[in-house]
């Protein structure tokens, strides 16, 4: 992890700039993993200010969205890992599914979703996918 320098030459602490939330994939862990994700923001804009408000909104609807992916195509538990970079935010979502997301058409007079994943690439400057044993990590990486 990349950190600034600091005049008194210690680390900051890992706990401040990096925080692990587990869910056990039921529907209401959506608003969890967001409401996890609005505490996280809050100690952090506390040492570091987000350089536009947006962003704060952008990493909350990223959360959102992954959660809800991961309800909807991954039951079982997932965690969330936020952790600051250099220049933003590194979302981490893991679920218990080994296929990867592929963007749907959206086709908003008939419902049915599609949208997410292009939200996510949208906000996003960087987005992989790592598939391993167990299921996939989604990995984030939005401005701060």
């Amino acid at each position: 992890m990349v950190t600034e320098p600091r005049w008194d030459d210690t680390p900051p602490s890992e706990e401040k700039y990096e925080r692990t939330f587990s869910f056990p994939g039921e529907l209401r862990n959506v608003t969890g993993a967001r409401l996890a994700a609005e505490e996280y923001l809050c100690a952090l804009a506390r040492d570091a200010p987000p350089g536009a408000h947006e962003y704060w909104d952008d990493i909350l609807l990223v959360v959102t969205e992954l959660a809800a992916n991961a309800i909807q195509y991954a039951p079982g538990p997932f965690d969330l890992r936020m952790r600051r970079t250099f220049d933003g935010v590194h979302v981490t979502m893991r679920d218990t599914s080994t296929t990867r997301p592929e963007p749907r058409p959206f086709h908003p007079r008939t419902g049915g979703g599609g949208i997410g994943w292009h939200l996510v690439h949208t906000l996003c400057t960087q987005v992989s996918v790592v598939v391993h044993e167990r299921g996939k990590d989604i990995h984030a990486f939005l401005p701060w």
